[in-house]
């Protein structure tokens, strides 16, 4: 797994991931992707693994349960809960994985330019310790990948 180039993260103070991708899509696509089920489970996910399990209640108050699952059976579940939401330009969640400690705070801004929609998710974690370690496990290869799914998704392509 690697990241194309296509997504940017960054380190921000001592807590914070800060991703940015910029998809060839209107925002209101992007965001459906990132809040429909049916949208999710086409892209979330690095190349190989897919969504065993996607529920979603995309209302503020509402939450999501994720499993992945890997081309050799590996797992990786997550869970959160909605804290705001302003569709088409903002969603903010909690999450937390069942492999991972503490609970992250996902802030998610979709800004569209000419038809151009550029996603800047900021990652904030519990501590320094706890970003070290997200970062280790290889996330910016598997939302990088995701990412690309995704724009293969928007531009038509089969992903």
């Amino acid at each position: 797994m690697k990241n194309t180039g296509t997504l940017k993260v960054e380190t921000a103070g001592d807590c914070d991931v800060v991703m940015t991708r910029v998809f060839d899509a209107p925002r209101e696509l992007v965001y459906d992707a990132f809040s429909k089920p049916e949208l999710l489970k086409r892209w979330f996910g690095p190349h190989g693994w897919h969504l065993e399990t996607c529920e979603v209640d995309h209302r503020v108050g509402g939450g999501f349960r994720f499993i992945l699952v890997g081309p050799e059976g590996h797992r990786m579940g997550m869970r959160g809960t909605y804290v705001e939401l302003a569709p088409p330009e903002r969603s903010v969640h909690r999450e937390s994985f069942d492999d991972y400690p503490g609970e992250s705070t996902v802030s998610a801004v979709f800004t569209e330019v000419d038809g151009k929609t550029t996603l800047v998710a900021t990652v904030t974690y519990p501590s320094r310790e706890v970003r070290d370690i997200v970062i280790a496990s290889g996330m910016e290869h598997g939302a990088a990948e995701s990412y690309d799914k995704l724009a293969e998704i928007l531009a038509g392509s089969p992903a």
